[in-house]
């Protein structure tokens, strides 16, 4: 073991170390940009995290009602200004294709299960404070935090249909937090992330006529995302 260690130290001192030192450094000038833009692609993994009502209990024609998860996609924008050497301010408006479905199993008018597909086109405005490491080469660790505002364009497509819906508001706020990486190459900046956007407010119309609704108190929007960012 002591010996596998001497030639693990060895390699790194003589192997490593020196390859290291001859990498070449991309985008020396980038750190020192007070401002610089991208693009965004992503796909998302949303929910929505669901609080039965009162009236759940007392109902014997629906015996479950409970979220799934589905995945859907996002194309954002990306403008990102330097406030000091380790942290920035980031603006990332979205626009967000994504389905926040519910299950429901029934015993009247006949026993069968159901899926309400609730499906959002969302315009989402996150304002995010990212920590940045130091450069480790050509890579760079980072996190971010911060808030964000969705507005749903599709949240009133079907009501027409209203009595087979459950109905969903079209504003919420939330907030979001993730990390990432950014992989500098000579012409632009390649950063993969990950970050949860959950939100604050139930989004919930509730309405004691319609059934699929009646028996839902709150929800509330969750959504796992993974992003490329390609910034320049």
């Amino acid at each position: 073991m002591f010996h596998l260690l001497r030639y693990a130290l060895i390699f790194i001192i003589f192997g490593v170390l020196p390859a290291r030192a001859q990498t070449q450094m991309n985008m020396l000038e980038h750190d020192a940009k007070p401002y610089y833009f991208g693009i965004t692609l992503a796909a998302n993994q949303s929910y929505f995290k669901l609080e039965h009502s009162p009236a759940f209990l007392a109902d014997d024609s629906i015996m479950i009602a409970e979220p799934l998860k589905t995945m859907g996609f996002n194309l954002g924008l990306l403008a990102n200004a330097r406030l000091s050497e380790h942290f920035d301010l980031r603006f990332n408006p979205q626009l967000i294709f994504a389905s926040k479905n519910l299950y429901y199993r029934e015993t009247y008018p006949k026993p069968q299960d159901t899926d309400k597909k609730i499906e959002s086109i969302l315009l989402s405005f996150p304002l995010q404070i990212k920590f940045k490491s130091d450069r480790i080469g050509n890579m760079r660790v980072y996190t971010i935090a911060g808030l964000k505002y969705d507005y749903d364009l599709a949240s009133n497509a079907r009501l027409r249909r209203a009595e087979d819906l459950v109905k969903i508001r079209k504003s919420d706020y939330g907030y979001e937090a993730g990390a990432g990486f950014e992989f500098y190459f000579e012409s632009f900046i390649f950063a993969p992330e990950f970050k949860i956007s959950n939100g604050f407010g139930n989004v919930h119309v509730k309405d004691p006529n319609l059934r699929y609704s009646n028996v839902v108190e709150k929800l509330q929007s969750r959504m796992i995302v993974f992003s490329i960012h390609l910034e320049g």
